[in-house]
């Protein structure tokens, strides 16, 4: 059975790339051709790098690898939330925190920090505090919450990302390369694909797109 099939591409529009204006050549080998001053993706290609990243990703997670998903993109945040949630997976939508694989040990005691606030704020103790400094913590659990809770119980570096928008997240890239994370990514007509270790052709500006690639590689973890 197909992990994914060319009509489900298509009507996700996987296939409309960046104006043609705005691209990276590099990106040349996965581009079909042009039609309307837009670059049109060639999705065999894209075909054959799915399901490259499926097995990848289907093989690191039974032999207890983790995948860290990330988009912070107004058109990925919710992919990325609710495919993360459904296969158990860690993610990053709201903001990548520098330092978050680079500087894992710093990024994990915020986590802690934020799950104190949390035990403080449902035993009631918030209450028993002056109203000012409530207010404070109250304010920095919000903040904490807002970037860390899809990674409060990551753990440990994860032994992959997936990323919507390798530009837009060009530091998650680069950390994970200095570290030796490999990188799935989706990768549009402006980016440099080089340097993604699984590179999957396709649309990174359309929710329908980026939920089709986020399902994918959940249901490879699954």
């Amino acid at each position: 059975m197909a992990i994914i099939s060319m009509r489900q591409m298509l009507e996700a529009g996987v296939h409309f790339g960046h104006r043609t204006a705005r691209w990276d050549p590099r990106m040349k080998r996965f581009i079909y051709g042009e039609r309307n001053g837009i670059y049109i993706i060639d999705l065999e290609q894209t075909l054959v790098r799915i399901e490259d990243a499926y097995r990848f990703v289907r093989d690191l997670v039974a032999n207890g690898g983790n995948v860290l998903f990330v988009g912070t993109k107004k058109q990925a945040q919710d992919p990325v939330r609710i495919f993360a949630d459904h296969c158990g997976m860690p993610y990053v939508n709201e903001r990548w925190l520098g330092g978050m694989l680079t500087n894992f040990d710093t990024i994990s005691k915020r986590v802690s920090k934020m799950q104190e606030y949390e035990r403080l704020r449902d035993t009631g103790e918030f209450e028993l505090m002056p109203k000012k400094e409530a207010l404070l913590i109250g304010r920095e659990l919000e903040k904490l919450q807002r970037n860390l809770s899809g990674i409060r119980s990551m753990g440990r570096r994860p032994n992959a990302i997936f990323v919507v928008d390798t530009l837009k997240e060009h530091i998650a890239v680069t950390e994970a390369r200095k570290l030796g994370i490999p990188v799935i990514g989706v990768v549009d007509t402006n980016v440099n694909p080089d340097v993604i270790d699984y590179p999957i052709p396709g649309n990174d500006d359309a929710i329908r797109a980026n939920e089709l690639m986020a399902r994918v590689i959940a249901e490879a973890v699954i």
